[in-house]
Order: C-alpha cells, then sequence, then structure tokens
C-alpha cells in the first residue's frame, strides 16, 4: 500500500472555457426526465468527435438545437460517456460543489442512523456518480469509480475533510468499475493515518473489519436493516447457517439476537479470523462456529451428513455482473437455493438475498418458488428487504436498485 502522491488541481474556476458535448436530436429526452447518463451512441460524434475529448474532462452537454442541459465529465472510452453533475450549465465542478453536496448526503445518514457507521456517499443517488464512501465513525474509505470523479480526487479529500475532519481517508480503488474506465487499480492513504482493523456499530452489535484488504470497502451496510429484521423475530433458540458469511455480519447479529447455534460459512480464512474476532467481541464465541471452503461444497457437505438448520441466510457476491452473464448466474442462483432448502428444518425460514443488479427481483422470488418445488417443499413469502436508507434509489436510475432479500419460511409440502 502506498501513500497517495501530490495530484494537481485541474478543476476550472469557471465555465466559459469548457468544451461542448452535442447530442444528437431528441437524446436528450431522458437526460431532462431525470438521467444523468450519456450514452456514447447519444452523442452527435461529427459536430463533437469524441476522441476529441480526455478522461474526466469537464464539459458542457447541449442537446441538438445547442441549448444547454447541464455540466458533466466525460470519459470517450466508457460506454457511459458522460455523467451529469448538475443541471446548471453555469455550474463548476469544483471543492465547493463537492463539499455542498456531501453535507446534503451526510444530512441524510444523520437522520436514519444514530452514530457514524453507513454508507456516507451513494454515488448517482447522491449527485456524486462514481463516488463511493463509507464511513466507520473517524475513518472513511472512498472509491473513486469514474475517470471523472478520479481527477478529483483531491477535491475530493479536501471536501470530506472540511465536512467531517477524519483521522483518516483510504482510497479503495480496484474495483471491477475502474478497469471499464480504463484506470489503475490502487490502495492508497490519502490523509491521516491508517489503522489495520477498522470498528463498527450495526443494530447495536460491535464489529471488526479488516481496513485494507476486506472485501469492496470492508463492510456492507446495504443489508443493516433486513439483517435486524431477521434478527428480532426469528432467530432466538434456532440453529443458523449464515453462507457467504464475511466476516458474520448476519450470523454475529443472529448470535447476539439469541440464536442457540449459528454456523458461517466463507471461503476466506481472513474472513472466518474476523469471525471468530467478532463473536469474541460480542461474548457469542461459545454460539459461533466456522466452516471454510466453496459455498457449494459445503452445502453439499452439510446435505451429506444429514445436517439440520432453522434459519439459512444465503448472501452470496453478484452472480450477474453483466447481461450476458445472466444465464449462468441464474443457474447458480438457482442451485444455490435448492441446496439452502434441503438443509432446512420442517419449519425453517430461508433469506435469500441477491446483490446482482441485472437480476430482477421477480427472477429471484421465481429461483426460490422453483427451489421450492424441486425438493417438494411449501414456500411462504414472509418479507422482502432492499437496501437501506444509505443506498437510496435514484428513480431514474434502475441500476441503482439493487439489492434484494426474500424472506422465505420453508414448510413440508401441502
Amino acid at each position: 500500500m502506498s501513500t497517495a502522491s501530490e495530484i494537481p488541481n485541474s478543476a476550472p474556476t469557471d465555465n466559459s472555457q469548457l468544451a461542448r458535448v452535442k447530442l444528437k436530436k431528441n437524446e436528450e429526452r431522458r437526460l431532462k426526465s431525470g438521467h444523468l447518463w450519456v450514452y456514447s451512441n447519444e452523442i452527435d460524434t461529427q459536430v463533437t468527435p469524441l476522441n476529441n475529448f480526455e478522461p474526466g474532462q469537464h464539459v458542457v452537454v447541449e442537446d441538438s438545437k445547442g441549448k444547454a442541459i447541464g455540466v458533466a465529465y466525460i470519459n470517450p472510452q466508457s460506454l457511459i460517456a458522460a455523467r451529469l453533475m448538475s443541471r446548471d450549465g453555469s455550474c463548476v465542478i469544483s471543492e465547493s460543489l463537492l463539499t455542498h453536496r456531501l453535507k446534503i448526503a451526510l444530512s441524510l445518514r444523520e437522520k436514519c442512523y444514530e452514530g457514524g457507521c453507513y454508507r456516507w456517499v451513494y454515488g448517482d443517488s447522491d449527485g456524486l456518480p462514481g463516488l463511493v464512501v463509507d464511513r466507520f465513525d473517524d475513518y472513511v474509505v472512498v472509491q473513486l469509480n469514474t475517470a471523472g470523479m478520479d481527477g478529483l480526487k483531491e477535491q475530493v479529500v479536501a471536501a470530506i475533510t472540511k465536512v467531517i475532519s477524519p483521522a483518516g481517508i483510504l482510497f479503495r480503488n480496484d474495483s471491477g468499475a475502474r478497469k471499464q474506465e480504463g484506470l489503475p487499480l490502487t490502495v492508497e492513504v490519502a490523509a491521516g493515518e491508517w489503522p489495520e482493523t477498522l470498528s463498527l456499530v450495526e443494530n447495536g452489535v460491535n464489529f471488526t473489519v479488516p481496513a485494507n484488504d476486506g472485501q469492496k470497502t470492508g463492510w456492507f451496510y446495504d443489508h443493516r436493516e433486513n439483517r435486524q429484521y431477521l434478527s428480532s423475530s426469528w432467530v432466538k433458540g434456532k440453529r443458523v447457517l449464515d453462507v457467504f458469511s464475511y466476516v458474520g455480519g448476519w450470523g454475529i447479529q443472529a448470535a447476539v439476537a439469541g440464536a442457540e447455534e449459528v454456523l458461517c460459512v466463507d471461503a476466506s480464512e481472513l474472513a472466518l479470523n474476523f469471525v471468530e474476532k467478532n463473536a469474541a467481541l460480542n461474548d457469542v464465541v461459545e454460539k459461533v462456529g466456522t466452516m471454510q471452503g466453496n459455498a457449494f461444497d459445503c452445502l453439499k457437505q452439510l446435505v451429506e451428513e444429514k445436517e439440520k438448520f432453522d434459519v439459512i441466510v444465503i448472501d452470496p457476491p453478484a452472480f450477474i455482473k453483466r447481461k450476458k452473464d445472466f444465464k449462468n448466474g441464474l443457474t447458480a442462483y438457482r442451485k444455490l437455493n435448492e441446496l439452502a432448502m434441503r438443509l432446512l428444518s420442517r419449519d425453517g425460514m430461508l433469506v435469500s438475498a441477491s446483490c446482482s443488479m441485472h437480476l430482477p427481483n421477480d427472477a429471484l422470488l421465481d429461483v426460490v418458488r422453483g427451489a421450492g418445488r424441486h425438493v417438494d417443499r411449501q414456500v411462504q413469502i414472509i418479507h422482502q428487504g432492499g437496501q437501506g436508507a444509505d443506498h437510496p434509489v435514484h428513480p431514474s436510475i434502475t441500476e441503482t436498485q439493487y439489492l434484494k432479500a426474500i424472506f422465505a419460511r420453508v414448510l413440508p409440502s401441502f
């Protein structure tokens, strides 16, 4: 891990010299209805060739008649060629704008959650396309997922510092989204000091997570409300299986809520080491066990051993990262849900989750239905959850609504 080098401030002080990007006829309709993205095939490349622009360059987007629609940054290498930052053609993309948007985003989180642990910035939904910020009290993990936001990294650090003065800021710039933008993958300390572990409190339960090499930003805040729902009603006195457990987000909270026994399954030795640390942190060591290995193999082994659980949570990574992955990903979801149902007791609870943006909620419901019929079980949908308030949905950008959690009671066949 390296320390961030000094980055030149390339943000303009006014828009008088900004290049113009002209859209084809009628291509402004989606933007005017609320969307923020400009696709490369919507740009009139005869008038404004894409190869005239540098990745991350700030531009004014115009309709086919030359009327300004707003200010954006552009990346000619990306299918999403431009992302609007403001509908005011005179707006300057600057540290001041970032600071203002950060304050607005912070006000939502402070209204919704006690303490300082949440996703502070969720990209387009917070008017900061390409920026993700997770807060762990005095420490902040940042992802710059687009060339435009990457070009503002110095201003991002300055704005975050101005708003909350954190003890440390880490750039966790190793996401797949950066590859699509033609950006290098790096992890670097951007400001302050950085610890080996981060601490957080979720639903009253204490956790510690790896600060540098955990999954994504180190924690998955999006399931907070879903974990609370499960723990508040369904786990007391039960035997719980947490598959793809990572550091025990579901399982540890279930143990604290009164589960009799919890088994956390994950392929990562590091993650399971943190499961044990988090069990100790919450005085539930005697309730929590771990099993390392491929989730499908572990579930098959548990089936062969005739194990049974009262509650099973399957919260896998995205099996469908791109539309072309849909068929194979759907097959994986089906196999996973079928295996889980074979392990459920006669009156068991299955939490089937998906973070695949390209898997519609109806498709996941059909997976659960089909799995029930395949193993001759009757399924009742008790509850359906989504992402928390710190992952607000942009109503014009369906991609911002990605998380699904189906709570299904699984009974013997009627």
